[in-house]
């Protein structure tokens, strides 16, 4: 019985002493780990800090002060707070309430028809049927490459009457179109912004789609389902994740439309200078000199944004935990 006893004691004694030093090894693996999180998040958050918070910070403060010239205007002003008579001012003015309902309705179309015109290209390119698909993917993403400002430029060409090769081309047919228009101004900026965001969005598609395990495909395949039901029952609810990632994405570009109807402004008078909440922007702080004005309506399309976005992530957390 003491031998027993012993030898116990003696099989406790060594296990005591072996996990002794894995305690201090376990410490300094997770100060390691905690070393190596913080060097790879530490230029992302210095990037953050420096370009989004610092800035969002400065507009939020600059939006509650004014500067007020006495007399006629000449020499320098100074500087008072306002409190909220920016923001008042802001949501009281009809150009700015305009301006929003201009660009939800251009979200209403635009987000729609870039994510379901990208889908659709990149389903096809997924299926097989297109030949040359690196080709074919090359061509439908090289609008995207032309800047912004220069698609913009050539589009606007396009839509002049006088200029327009199009235009010319359906007078030689007898049609009147006028892009320009004041119910065809809006369907031409969303063109302009399909034309450069459907070949980026199809590449993501494309991406996610190509990552399928190829099993499940099969197995669709087996059980009878033909290319159109694989393609909406199997493969796009796989991928629901991306589509709504391209969803947001698309509608915080949307909220931010800005360099089309610029150009716009300068060719009709349907695009005046505050079309949208961004040219607003623009024009209180560059035309009229009202930072403090520019700063407010920065604050509310910011906070628009964040809960447009908000909601679109809850709908589809709510969707997939339904779906499942």
């Amino acid at each position: 019985m003491s031998t027993v006893s012993t030898v116990t004691s003696s099989t406790r004694a060594t296990a005591s002493s072996a996990a002794a030093p894995a305690k201090p090894l376990r410490k300094a693996g997770q100060r390691q780990q905690k070393l190596a999180a913080f060097a790879l998040l530490a230029p992302f958050t210095a990037l953050l800090v420096a370009v989004f918070l610092v800035p969002v910070g400065y507009a939020i403060s600059l939006s509650f002060f004014s500067e007020d010239h006495d007399g006629l205007g000449f020499g320098g002003g100074e500087t008072v707070f306002t409190g909220l008579r920016s923001y008042l001012a802001v949501l009281s003015d009809p150009s700015f309430v305009s301006g929003f309902g201009a660009i939800l309705l251009y979200c209403v179309i635009f987000v729609p028809a870039v994510v379901v015109g990208a889908l659709a290209l990149a389903l096809l390119l997924d299926s097989g049927l297109v030949r040359l698909r690196r080709t074919a993917q090359m061509l439908l993403y090289l609008p995207h490459a032309v800047p912004g400002i220069i698609a913009a430029v050539i589009w606007l060409y396009l839509y002049t009457p006088g200029l327009s090769p199009v235009i010319k081309l359906f007078a030689q047919a007898d049609i009147t179109i006028d892009f320009l228009g004041l119910n065809t101004v809006l369907p031409s900026i969303v063109n302009i912004a399909l034309w450069s965001g459907l070949g980026y969005n199809m590449v993501i598609f494309y991406a996610a789609l190509q990552a399928l395990p190829r099993e499940v495909i099969e197995a669709a395949r087996i059980d009878g389902a033909g290319g159109m039901r694989t393609a909406l029952m199997v493969k796009v609810p796989i991928i629901r994740g991306s589509v709504v990632m391209v969803c947001m994405f698309s509608l915080i570009g949307a909220l931010q439309l800005f360099t089309e109807p610029m150009l716009m402004n300068q060719a009709t008078p349907m695009v005046n200078s505050r079309f949208t909440p961004n040219m607003y922007i623009f024009d209180a702080a560059f035309r009229r000199n009202n930072y403090g004005l520019a700063s407010a309506a920065s604050v509310i399309l910011l906070v628009v944004t964040c809960a447009l976005s908000y909601a679109v992530t809850r709908w589809a957390g709510r969707r997939e935990r339904s779906a499942r």
